[in-house]
């Protein structure tokens, strides 16, 4: 047996180490399956202005991302957003959101919205932090 640090791994590595440990997963979760989830604000010119990407899984909405253009802040759109894609979980069967926010993120706004702290991890990545929060659906 060879031990290897590798300071620059190849994609290749790094996709089969992923491969290999959702293989392992999902034979041992009770549940199989993420469905993905996303939300889009497009202007009249086609392009993206505002949207979320999320999955649910099992009785979980897992949030990743929620972006609001420079334009549109300020004006609910985030708001908007995430009330859509909270309202589409609830309609998959999910019962909590998921979701984590660097401290210079949003945090303030998901409280708004009924989303509780879990989790702090401090020192995230050096002397920020990313808090993790949960909101009943």
């Amino acid at each position: 047996m060879k031990i290897e640090v590798l300071d620059n791994p190849e994609q290749e590595l790094i996709d089969f180490l992923d491969t290999k440990i959702a293989d392992f997963n999902w034979e041992n979760w009770e549940v199989n399956k993420r469905v993905p989830l996303a939300v889009q604000i497009k202007n009249d010119q086609g392009d993206v202005i505002a949207g979320a990407a999320a999955r649910t899984f099992g009785n979980w909405l897992l949030l990743n991302t929620l972006w609001v253009s420079d334009e549109l802040r300020g004006q609910k759109v985030g708001s908007k957003i995430l009330k859509e894609i909270e309202e589409s979980a609830k309609k998959r069967g999910c019962k909590k959101c998921l979701l984590d926010t660097l401290n210079f993120q949003a945090m303030p706004f998901y409280e708004k919205h009924g989303y509780k702290t879990q989790w702090i991890q401090q020192d995230y990545p050096k002397t920020g932090c990313k808090y993790f929060m949960v909101k009943e659906l």
